[in-house]
């Protein structure tokens, strides 16, 4: 919207038509969106008791956090909404497109929390699933159908090798299912700590900030022999705009905790992580730039495993893993820390394939 105006008022300017400078300004935008109507969004959330219900069988020091408020996805969702209406080019069918994936997941989450509310269970499992399975389909179309991917449809970038594209035909649907599934889940699963998710996810999605602007510039993509899509670059403006978000509700979110992101904000916030990197074909690179969050739900799923067939033991004293480290001892703020470090060094390992292939 501003970007347009901007453009007609100054048309000799050319400085409002760079990705890179929107993107910062819509970053801005987000922060102090949520600087600004943060703690009256928390204050809101106490008045109506929209707070965290806490696991009795979860570890004794989060009782403590009982009372916390929830649902602060709702600011996360509106800053990123926000900005990228003010900054990014509302005709890019990318923009559109993620403007719409972003409020369908979010009122998955949404309902989730509200469900919670009543019946701390929260939406049924197997409703979860199929609602982020008919969002897959929505994904799987739009990349069938833009004339954007015509020669690439079906395909996904292999690491580390020049040009290589892996045409997996069929099974690019299951695929997308999967990595939809996945990340949201395990987004979702490592929001358990205060600040654990909200930081590991401002660092991932600056890593696609990078990505999807040199996916969209032909110069820098054919020097670094990454996959040319046109257009795509303005995906950078709503991926920095994501990590700010994340950043801004991290200044209310780190230890100790004013409020919580909930279901309204992992579900929605791994759901975009999700959709930018299949939209990117870098499916294999969130693998690599977001290791924790796959390891995180791989505990889970380990732990479930086990505990199912030897009958009750258990393999971690609790999972996902951030709760076996806190368990073991470990503060939960040097755990937080610990797990953004580790981040910044898969986000490096992944940038450093773009010059290996």
């Amino acid at each position: 919207m501003i970007y347009k105006i901007l453009t007609v008022v100054f048309p000799d300017i050319s400085l409002f038509k760079y990705i890179t400078f929107r993107a910062a300004m819509s970053a801005i935008t987000s922060l102090l969106f949520i600087s600004s109507f943060g703690k009256n969004l928390i204050n809101l959330l106490k008045k109506y008791s929209i707070t965290e219900n806490i696991r009795k069988d979860g570890p004794q020091q989060h009782f403590k956090k009982a009372g916390t408020p929830t649902m602060g996805g709702i600011i996360i969702f509106f800053s990123i909404i926000l900005g990228n209406i003010l900054w990014a080019d509302l005709s890019n069918d990318f923009i559109s497109f993620m403007l719409l994936i972003t409020f369908l997941f979010f009122l998955l989450g949404f309902v989730d929390d509200i469900l919670k509310l009543k019946n701390k269970k929260g939406l049924i499992p197997r409703y979860k699933l199929f609602f982020q399975f008919l969002i897959a389909i929505l994904v799987f179309i739009f990349l069938t159908k833009n004339q954007v991917y015509s020669n690439f449809k079906t395909m996904t970038n292999i690491l580390f090798i020049k040009n290589i594209l892996i045409n997996l035909s069929f099974f690019y649907l299951p695929f997308i299912i999967l990595v939809i599934f996945g990340t949201s889940n395990a987004v979702n699963l490592a929001d358990g700590l205060d600040g654990l998710a909200s930081g590991m996810l401002a660092i991932v999605f600056s890593l696609f900030a990078v990505i999807t602007y040199i996916s969209g510039n032909k110069i820098f993509s054919n020097y670094l022999n990454i996959l040319y899509i046109k257009e795509i670059g303005e995906l950078s403006i709503y991926s920095l705009t994501t990590a700010a978000s994340c950043l801004g509700f991290l200044w209310f979110n780190s230890h100790p905790a004013e409020i919580f992101m909930g279901d309204s904000g992992s579900i929605t916030l791994g759901g975009i992580l999700a959709t930018i990197a299949i939209l990117s074909k870098q499916e294999i690179l969130l693998l690599i730039g977001g290791m924790l969050f796959a390891i995180e739900a791989i505990s889970s799923l380990i732990q479930i495993f086990y505990f199912r067939i030897t009958h009750g033991k258990r393999i971690f004293k609790m999972a996902p893993l951030h709760h076996h480290f806190e368990l073991s001892g470990i503060p939960e703020t040097k755990i937080v820390i610990r797990f953004w470090i580790v981040t910044i060094i898969f986000v490096l390992i992944a940038l450093s394939t773009l010059k290996i292939r």
